[in-house]
């Protein structure tokens, strides 16, 4: 899928070359580097990086939170000494973090960078994080109010994720349509703006523009050796500690309702840890639920400007 527009005209050649030659009247070029996870985008976002004299914001919604390393799959230290890092380890477990502070901060970033002369590079593969900088997204600047979320949850948890979604449904339909009910965390954002503010979100969220000549890269490989990764990956943060890095979470307060403990890589260990699962199969759920997440990732990806899918076999991603 490459989808064609005036923007991609400048972007012709290798990736080096579109930056090096982009007309000085042109947008800014920003680069990003999306794919499933496991498909190997750190090792091809650092070489590009390195290459074009640029520096990487993370797309990442759980690689913002401290003392989570392990389960979110950070870059290494060398990996962040290498090459300039952006949106990493900006939050602790228990801080609230939004969508729209996400664009915000990363939108600063990527100026910042370019200010001083260098390519921003936007890599990760959080689906809402990507479209929200790519597509310029208008995002309601609603706080949140956590006894109103509380109260929400605690329905959820009473009459069931189908009952919390109905209630959105009859004040915003088109919200609804588009999120899944088994999504509360997004159903009760949806329900929390149009209580706050008496309109639906759906209303409220237009798209502009981005200031940005984009170009994108979807990294992909065959299921099969997507899995078999993802599996490999899960094998190496076992054996790396990820266990006990849970149990430190668990002991230094961050309990499994907040939002970074419920997430990929942490919440399919709350069974063992409550003496309801063995570890092995908990260790089993987080690959099964990887997968899953794998499958999810493309219908996002798909759907962001200017995009071209580069597989293993691609020449830059060969030589990098």
């Amino acid at each position: 899928m490459v989808q064609c527009n005036t923007l991609e005209l400048h972007w012709t050649g290798t990736v080096h070359d579109s930056v090096k030659d982009a007309p000085s009247t042109a947008l800014p070029p920003l680069l990003a580097i999306v794919g499933p996870t496991a498909v190997g985008k750190t090792a091809l976002a650092i070489a590009l990086a390195r290459r074009m004299g640029g520096e990487i914001v993370s797309a990442d919604s759980r690689q913002i939170y401290r003392k989570m390393d392990i389960g979110t799959a950070k870059p290494t230290p060398e990996e962040r000494a290498a090459v300039r890092h952006h949106l990493i380890d900006i939050r602790d477990p228990d801080e609230d973090f939004s969508l729209a502070t996400y664009q915000e901060l990363a939108r600063a970033a990527i100026a910042d960078i370019m200010a001083r002369g260098g390519v921003p590079l936007l890599v990760g593969g959080t689906g809402q994080y990507l479209a929200a900088v790519l597509e310029g997204w208008q995002i309601p600047r609603v706080a949140p109010q956590p006894e109103l979320r509380a109260s929400l949850e605690r329905q959820a948890a009473e009459a069931g994720a189908e009952a919390l979604h109905a209630r959105l449904a009859a004040v915003d339909p088109v919200a609804a349509a588009r999120i899944p009910a088994t999504n509360v965390r997004r159903v009760v954002r949806a329900l929390e703006v149009y209580m706050l503010t008496g309109q639906p979100i759906s209303a409220q969220q237009r798209r502009e523009a981005p200031p940005y000549q984009i170009r994108t890269i979807w990294l992909t490989r065959p299921r099969d050796e997507l899995y078999a990764r993802a599996d490999a990956r899960v094998e190496a943060m076992i054996a790396a500690g990820l266990v006990d890095e849970v149990a430190g979470l668990l002991a230094a307060g961050y309990g499994w309702h907040l939002p970074a403990m419920s997430s990929l890589g942490y919440i399919q260990f709350r069974a063992y840890f409550e003496g309801a699962a063995s570890l092995a199969t908990c260790i089993e759920r987080l690959k099964f639920d990887t997968h899953a997440f794998i499958r999810r990732q493309a219908a996002w990806f798909r759907r962001l400007p200017n995009v071209e899918i580069w597989t293993p076999e691609h020449p830059e991603w060969l030589t990098s």
